[in-house]
C-alpha cells in the first residue's frame, strides 16, 4: 500500500493551539471569533481545509472491521493532531486523573496533577465537601500548590497570596494603591469534581465553572453508561484497601499503550509468558458497551510457582475511553492511567487495591507487583519498539485481527467520533 501524504504547515501552532480553549473557557472577555480556531488551516485545492481535521478522516469507522484499516501514522506522531486531542478528548467530558479518595480522606487533604496545559490541585475542604481548582494563583500565575498532603491554606511560593479550601483569596500581599480590585473575583478558578468508588474525576468543560454537587448518577451514565453496574457488581468499589501507586514514563504516544491494552490478548502468549501460564487463553471473550470495552479470560485451574492466587477464577479487563483502564482478577485490582504528555510520549499511572482480608499479607503483596511489574516492562519495550515503528516510513497504516481486536476498533471509532464533533 501506498504512504498516505500528511499535510504539512511550517506554522508553529502547538503552543496556541493548546492553550486556546482554556483562555476561552475561562475568560467571559475572550473573543468568542477565536471560538472556532481550534487549529491552523492551510490551502488544498482552492479550498481552506484544517490541517487536522484532514488527518483525522484518514481514518473511516463506517468501514466494517473485516476490511477497515488502522488509524495512519499521523494519529500518533503528528504534533497538531495531539493538540487537537487535548482539546476534542481531554478537555470535554469526564476524566479520571491522578489521584484516589485515599488521598483526600481528610479534611484539607489535596493532590495536584496536570492533564495537558491543565494544572489541578483536589481537596477536601472543612465541611467535608471535594473540590477542585485550576492549580493557578491569580496574582501571576504561579503554580500554587505541588503533590500531595494535608495543609491548613493554599500559600502561593511566588508573592504569598493565599487561599482556602473553598477557593477564597484569603490574603493578597502588598496590594495597596491597587485600584478597582474586588478580593471576591480572585478565588481559585473551580473545575467540576466527582467520586465514583475510589476514583476521583473532573470535568474541565465549560460548565464546570460551578460550585454545585454533581449528579453522581448522571456522572456514572455520562461516563460509563449501561457498564456502570457491571463494574459494581464485579467488585469495582471502594471496599478494597488501597496498596500503592507506581508510575512508568513511556516514550510512546498515548493511544499506543491504549491499543496494546486492547488487542484482546492477541499479544499475551508471546510477550507476557508468565501471565499466560495463569490464564485461559482460549476462554478470552471481549463485550461492548458504548464508552467501556470489558475483556475477560478464565484463571488456569493449574498451580505452580508462577501461578497462583492472584489471578483466580476469572479475570476482568475494562477500558473506559479514552484512557482508562481496571483490571480486576481474583482479590486483586489495579487501574492504570495512561497521561499524555506530547505525541511521542506518554505517563501510565498505577494504583494498586486488594481485598481487605489480605492487606497485611506482605508476601502476597510483595508477588504481586513484582508479577505486576514484569508485564508493565514488557509491555514498555512492546509499545516503545511500536512508536519507532509508526516513525519509518515502512509504514502507513495497519490491519485489524477481526476476532480479537474488536475494543480496539471500538476505541478508535469512538475517538473518531470526538475529534469530528
Amino acid at each position: 500500500m501506498v504512504k498516505q501524504m500528511q499535510m504539512t504547515t511550517s506554522l508553529q501552532l502547538t503552543p496556541f493551539v493548546s492553550n486556546l480553549r482554556q483562555r476561552q473557557l475561562l475568560n467571559p472577555n475572550f473573543p468568542k471569533k477565536h471560538a472556532t480556531f481550534t487549529c491552523c488551516t492551510i490551502r488544498n485545492s482552492g479550498h481552506l481545509v484544517t490541517e487536522t481535521q484532514s488527518l483525522v478522516h484518514q481514518f473511516n469507522p463506517k468501514i466494517p472491521i473485516e476490511e477497515a484499516v488502522t488509524p495512519p501514522t499521523s494519529w500518533y506522531t503528528d504534533p497538531s493532531f495531539f493538540c487537537h486531542e487535548l482539546d476534542r478528548v481531554f478537555y470535554r467530558g469526564w476524566q479520571v486523573v491522578a489521584g484516589s479518595t485515599e488521598q483526600i480522606k481528610d479534611s484539607r487533604d489535596f493532590f495536584t496533577g496536570r492533564l495537558g496545559d491543565v494544572e489541578y490541585v483536589v481537596c477536601r475542604d472543612d465541611s467535608g465537601m471535594v473540590r477542585a481548582f485550576h492549580n493557578v494563583c491569580r496574582h501571576h500565575a504561579s503554580i500554587l500548590a505541588s503533590g500531595s498532603g494535608n495543609k491548613s491554606c493554599f500559600v502561593c511560593p511566588y508573592h504569598g497570596w493565599t487561599y482556602g479550601f473553598n477557593g477564597a483569596l484569603l490574603k493578597a500581599t502588598r496590594i495597596s494603591g491597587m485600584r478597582n480590585f474586588n478580593v471576591n473575583n480572585f478565588g481559585l478558578l473551580p473545575i467540576k469534581v466527582a467520586i465514583w468508588g475510589p476514583f476521583v474525576l473532573l470535568n474541565l468543560d465549560k460548565e464546570s465553572l460551578s460550585q454545585k454537587e454533581v449528579d453522581i448518577h448522571g456522572v456514572s451514565k455520562e461516563w460509563l453508561g449501561s457498564c456502570s453496574e457491571f463494574l459494581s457488581t464485579n467488585g469495582v468499589d471502594s471496599s478494597l484497601s488501597y496498596v500503592c501507586r507506581r508510575e512508568y514514563t513511556v516514550e510512546c504516544n498515548w493511544k499506543v499503550f491504549c491499543d496494546n491494552y486492547l488487542d484482546g490478548g492477541y499479544h499475551v502468549p508471546y510477550a507476557h509468558k508468565g501471565l499466560a501460564s495463569g490464564l485461559k487463553m482460549d476462554s478470552y471473550a471481549i463485550t461492548m458497551f458504548e464508552r467501556v470495552s470489558i475483556q475477560s479470560c478464565e484463571g488456569s485451574s493449574e498451580k505452580s510457582k508462577e501461578n497462583y492466587d492472584r489471578v483466580g477464577k476469572k479475570a476482568i479487563y475494562a477500558f473506559i475511553y479514552p484512557n482508562f483502564m481496571i483490571n480486576r482478577y481474583g482479590p486483586w485490582m489495579d487501574t492504570n492511567l495512561v497521561v499524555p504528555l506530547g505525541p511521542n510520549k506518554c505517563q501510565v499511572i498505577f494504583d494498586y487495591y486488594l481485598e481487605h482480608s489480605l492487606k497485611d499479607d506482605t508476601d502476597f503483596i510483595e508477588k504481586s507487583l513484582q508479577d505486576s511489574e514484569e508485564v508493565q516492562i514488557e509491555d514498555i519495550v512492546l509499545c516503545q519498539g511500536v512508536q519507532k515503528g509508526l516513525q519509518s516510513p515502512a509504514y502507513s497504516v495497519g490491519r485489524y485481527a477481526p476476532t480479537v481486536e474488536q475494543a480496539m476498533h471500538h476505541f478508535h471509532c469512538l475517538l473518531y467520533e470526538d475529534l469530528t464533533k
